[in-house]
This record gives structure tokens, C-alpha cells and sequence, in this order.
């Protein structure tokens, strides 16, 4: 009985170690996974970081003239100047024209991020509004005098950093941080999504934006989207208003689609995303990096779609020229103080009829073809 408790015992000393062994090897080897897990998250990190460009020289610039800029009212509201480059420098832009060594902003959007973050507001500065663009340092070193032009001037002039400059004197509004990103990096993104649905009420056949497209629901890729947003003389009336709108309902669109479920729990789609967003940006140094993002955007997913809002801001023609936009002065005040405040900017539907107070616009959760 000994000897064969014995045996029973060594057996059972044997497997207790082989369990020990097991269980060691396993744990080496979930460790080795895991560093191995962390070491590409940090890689993947490090890469989607250095993909944003910093814009040091505008924030040089802005420093050398930070005591006349507005200071901020509300603490924890931000003023994000977004800033869709036209440039056709490199081989991704230079498809979309010559490049001619200069650029201009193509689209410029104002986005008012409340301070308890449950809305948001997005004013487009259309190009072609008549501004006072101040004294800027150019690209070749020597600073431009101060003129009365076209606003998309101030960025061939001066780049971001006259253009923040030339918004803040328009609009008394401190920008926090400011985004430019070119045409490659806008179509991009949206096939980094695969694509953006948007809804046609009529058929488009545009050679200048190479679209074809049919009328009703439409799936664009990048390139669709790219002439989508551009196309200015032969789609509607040819005016920039409607153009302007068009961007206001796809940016709208690109964030419901961004937003949903399918894109930001699926890594697969995640990961493309971010690398061809900040593959497309430059921003002021905060922003250039991943957390300087996520810092910004982290409280945007519990912002409710209608209360993403698209407007314009108030304009009329130009009195020594009807193809040039000015201000309509006190309405313009109105919408420029509420963001201030951070106060509720009413909004009104474009499709409505009705006389309202409310500035005119759009929300990301309105279909285009409502």
C-alpha cells in the first residue's frame, strides 16, 4: 500500500508540475503577446502621430501678435478654424490643376464646439466676401501691405496664420486651433470610409467635375466627393451659395457615417481612417499628435446629430461688385456675439418657408434630398 501510495503521490507530484509548466508557458506566452500587442499599438501611434504636420510657423506668428487678438469669453467652448487647402503642389493635388507655387483656401469653416459639448455649430466664410486682410508675413519673408480683398486671399498671402488673423478681426472670435487639409487628404478620407451617401434630386453630368451621376441615393468615393463639393459653375444656379450649401450637407453626411457604429468599433475601418485623416493635416502644434486630437474630439460623440448645425454666414452682394459678397452687418454681429457667449445660434431650415429670427442652416441629421 505504501508503495502504491507512493506511486499515486509521485504521480500526482508529476502532473502537478506539468500543470505548473503549462501554466507557466502560458502566461510567457499571453505576456509576449501582450508587450507584442502594446509594442504595435505604440508603433501605430507613433506612426499616425507623425503623420500630422505641425504649423509652427503660424503659431510663431501668431505669437508675435498674440496682444491684439481677441481673448476667449467661455472657458471650455472652443473656435476650430477648419481650412480646405486648393493647392496643387505634390502628385496627389497636381491632377487638380497647375501649380502655380501659390494656393488659396478653397473652404474655410468656422466650428463653434460648445463648452458642455451637446452642440455645435459650423459657419462657412464664403471665399469670395470682401474683408479686411491685415499686414501678413509671406512665403518669401517680406510682409504684405494691409488690403480690402477677397477673404481666400488672405491664405495665399499669409498662409493659416493670416488667415486666423483675418477671421479673428472679422469676427471678434478667438481661434483656438486651426485644420488645413488639401484635396488628396479630403478624398482620402471619404474612401477611407468607403465612400459617403448622399441624396441627388437631380441627375448630374458636370465634365468640368468629371461626375456622372444618377439622380436619388448616390454612394460617392473620393474623387465623386471631391468634384461633389467643389463643382461651382455648372451644378444649381453656378453660385457659390449653393455650393456651400452642398459641402454643409456632406459634411453632415461624412459625420453620421463617421459616427456610426460601423466605422468606430471596427478596427479595420478605424485604423484607414485615421491614418488618412492625419496623413491630410496640418494643424497648430497643440492638435499635432493623437492625444492633442482625441483631447479635442472626445466629447463629440455625445453631441446629437441635430444638434451639429450648418450655416452660413449672413452676406449679401457687394455694392461696388454683385459677383463679390459683404456682410450683412447687424445679423452678422448677432451670429459673431452669440458664438462668443457661447450661446444657442437659432437655426432655421434652408427648406423652410417660414419667416424665423434664426439664421438659416442646416444639421447633420437633415437629409439632402429633405
Amino acid at each position: 500500500m505504501t508503495d502504491a501510495g507512493g506511486a499515486t503521490a509521485t504521480g500526482d507530484g508529476v502532473a502537478r508540475r506539468h500543470r505548473r509548466r503549462w501554466l507557466t508557458g502560458a502566461a510567457v506566452a499571453a505576456g509576449l503577446l501582450a508587450s507584442s500587442a502594446l509594442a504595435c499599438g505604440w508603433v501605430l501611434y507613433d506612426r499616425l502621430s507623425d503623420n500630422i504636420t505641425p504649423d509652427e510657423a503660424a503659431a510663431a506668428e501668431l505669437a508675435r501678435y498674440e496682444r491684439e487678438r481677441p481673448t476667449a469669453l467661455v472657458s471650455g467652448a472652443q473656435n476650430i478654424l477648419l481650412i480646405g487647402s486648393d493647392t496643387r503642389a505634390g502628385a496627389g493635388n497636381g491632377r487638380y490643376g497647375k501649380d502655380m507655387g501659390t494656393e488659396r483656401s478653397d473652404t474655410t469653416i468656422l466650428l463653434h464646439l460648445a463648452a458642455d459639448r451637446r452642440s455645435a455649430t459650423a459657419v462657412s466664410l464664403p471665399r469670395d466676401l470682401m474683408v479686411h486682410v491685415p499686414s501678413c508675413l509671406q512665403g518669401d519673408g517680406h510682409r504684405s501691405e494691409p488690403s480690402y480683398t477677397l477673404f481666400n486671399s488672405a491664405f495665399e498671402v499669409g498662409g493659416s496664420a493670416c488667415t486666423i488673423r483675418t477671421v479673428e478681426k472679422l469676427t471678434d472670435i478667438r481661434i483656438d486651433h486651426h485644420v488645413v487639409v488639401d484635396f488628396n487628404g479630403f478624398k482620402n478620407m471619404v474612401d477611407s470610409v468607403d465612400g459617403v451617401q448622399v441624396c441627388l434630386k437631380e441627375p448630374i453630368d458636370d465634365k468640368a467635375a468629371k461626375l456622372r451621376l444618377p439622380a436619388g441615393r448616390v454612394t460617392l468615393d473620393g474623387e465623386q466627393a471631391l468634384g461633389y463639393v467643389r463643382a461651382r459653375k455648372s451644378l444649381g444656379n453656378g453660385s457659390d451659395t449653393e455650393r456651400m450649401e452642398r459641402q454643409q450637407l456632406f459634411l453632415g453626411a461624412l459625420v453620421n457615417k463617421v459616427r456610426g457604429s460601423d466605422v468606430l468599433l471596427n478596427p479595420a475601418k478605424l485604423y484607414p481612417l485615421l491614418d488618412a485623416a492625419t496623413s491630410a493635416l496640418t494643424t497648430d502644434p497643440e492638435l499635432a499628435s493623437l492625444r492633442g486630437l482625441y483631447q479635442l474630439v472626445r466629447g463629440l460623440r455625445d453631441i446629437p446629430t441635430e444638434q451639429v448645425q450648418f450655416l452660413t454666414v449672413p452676406r449679401e452682394p457687394y455694392v461696388y461688385d454683385s459677383n463679390r459678397d459683404q456682410l450683412v452687418e447687424g445679423k452678422a454681429d448677432s451670429l459673431f456675439g452669440l458664438l462668443r457667449a457661447d450661446k444657442p445660434v437659432p437655426v432655421t431650415k434652408k427648406s423652410s418657408t417660414s419667416e424665423s429670427s434664426g439664421f438659416r442652416g442646416n444639421t447633420a441629421a437633415e437629409d439632402s434630398c429633405g
